[in-house]
């Protein structure tokens, strides 16, 4: 039986790698593999579905799984992780601490970005709430970005679009915003701007004393696959998070591989001997079982948040046949 040709867009990452030079093979598929930046494959995945498989916003495919109306069931092959300590931004000449940001305006690119709702998640550990905030929304280092998936918020949450011509960068700059939340550093942060920093001032050791409380390593992004490809091939989804897994084991033995750093990056086998020993060896793992107080906690900010019309279930995310692998 011929394989099947189909499309696979992910970002270029170690633990992506492998599937994008050939080395890992998904079971069945002779793939057409694209390289994208997450902000392009999101925008087209949630607009047209062009692609058959394909990274994922975790924020933008619960807004869509919870209205009913996702092009993509999910994998739990988690691309992208990261501690949003460094993503939140302010001007440090009027915020000291979180609670400092109540009435005042944060602008965001988008709502409903994941980056954005772990972030908000932190700042409500704080007493902080979504409706304490004035939102304001628009292009971090362009004007005119929109919501790629459209949501009804809660009356109580505020946003408003940043002035036309306007980007985030420049009015955090100006000071006509008080804060930026971002996974992506503004320039002005990034040019050495003396009034802007990072909320944390060591977001380092807030992101690891957070992880000691709650065992939780954010989710970013998850892999896709077109509904109605996995209804007509219903192998393909454990085909996809068996191919996944092997790829990052790949990328995770080359990192262990100190002989000659696979990174381009000094003390890497500090940082990984640190992560393991604070997170365990399996620090950056894929499925459902392993991850489900982290996706838990997600779904239940994301609702909170006023982004799910309902409290979504992590089950509902992913393919039936991902819930569980075979263990030899």
């Amino acid at each position: 039986m011929a394989k099947l040709t189909l499309s696979v867009a992910v970002g270029d990452y170690d633990r992506t790698r492998p599937l994008i030079d050939g080395a890992v093979q998904i079971d069945g598929v002779d793939p057409v593999i694209m390289t994208l930046s997450p902000e392009e494959i999101f925008f087209r995945a949630f607009r047209e579905a062009p692609f058959d498989i394909c990274e994922l916003s975790l924020s933008s495919f619960t807004v869509k799984t919870a209205a009913g109306d996702c092009p993509y069931v999910g994998v739990p092959a988690f691309l992208s992780r990261a501690f949003r300590h460094t993503s939140i931004y302010v001007r440090k000449d009027r915020v000291a601490r979180p609670q400092d940001l109540k009435g005042r305006r944060i602008g965001v690119a988008e709502y409903q970005l994941t980056a954005n709702v772990w972030a908000r998640a932190l700042l409500a550990d704080h007493g902080v709430s979504p409706s304490d905030v004035v939102w304001v929304r628009g292009g971090l280092e362009e004007p005119g970005r929109i919501e790629k998936v459209a949501v009804a918020l809660p009356t109580a949450v505020r946003l408003e679009a940043a002035p036309e011509g306007a980007t985030l960068a420049g009015l955090l700059a100006e000071g006509k915003i008080d804060g930026v939340i971002s996974p992506r550093a503004p320039s002005c942060h990034e040019a050495g701007h003396l009034d802007v920093g990072w909320l944390f001032d060591d977001p380092t050791e807030a992101a690891k004393d957070y992880y000691r409380r709650t065992r939780i390593f954010p989710i970013m992004h998850l892999v896709g696959v077109r509904r109605e490809l996995a209804e007509r091939h219903p192998w393909l989804p454990a085909a996809v998070l068996k191919a996944f897994t092997a790829a990052k084991t790949i990328a995770l033995r080359h990192l262990g591989d100190t002989a000659a750093t696979k990174a381009t990056l000094p003390f890497v086998e500090e940082q990984l001997r640190d992560a393991r020993q604070l997170m365990g060896p399996d620090f950056w793992s894929y499925g459902l079982g392993p991850n489900r107080h982290v996706l838990d906690a997600f779904l239940q900010h994301h609702h909170d948040q006023g982004l799910s019309p309902r409290l979504a279930r992590a089950e509902e995310l992913f393919h039936a046949s991902t819930h569980e692998t075979v263990k030899v």
